[in-house]
């Protein structure tokens, strides 16, 4: 089980992004692996805003609507202990500067027992997760 980050996301829409090459692999290794692929609606929140920023949003809104049918990728969305498991790891990394965002994916890695994650950011690995790329 392999938990998707926004920048593996991202990367792969961004050519000027630059971790692009790093994505592209990244995906075709996943697709070939036949690993389940798991991401959370804030993550997707977060990929769809950027990409319309950084591309256009008609662009954005193609691939939000791709990636939301995907039958490979399964969306996790947190409940209120979730939240709140995020909000006291909020707490504990400040000191690392982790966005919210990055704290709701590792309460729902903790609960759904996702232990590698397909990112670009350091935080992942600063809270205990393994970087899979």
């Amino acid at each position: 089980m392999i938990f998707v980050d926004t920048g593996p996301f991202l990367a792969r829409y961004v050519a000027k992004d630059q971790f692009h090459s790093k994505a592209i692999r990244g995906w075709k290794v996943a697709a070939k692996g036949g690993q389940p692929l798991f991401t959370s609606s804030f993550v997707l929140d977060e990929t769809f805003t950027l990409l319309g920023r950084r591309t256009s949003y008609a662009f954005a809104a193609n691939r939000a609507e791709a990636i939301l049918a995907s039958r490979v990728l399964t969306i996790l969305r947190p409940d209120s202990r979730d939240e709140a498991a995020a909000l006291a790891l909020f707490r504990k990394l400040a000191d690392q500067e982790a966005s919210f965002t990055d704290c709701i994916s590792f309460a729902l890695m903790h609960r759904h027992r996702i232990s590698r994650a397909f990112t670009f950011d350091r935080h992942f690995e600063a809270a205990g997760f393994t970087i899979w790329r």
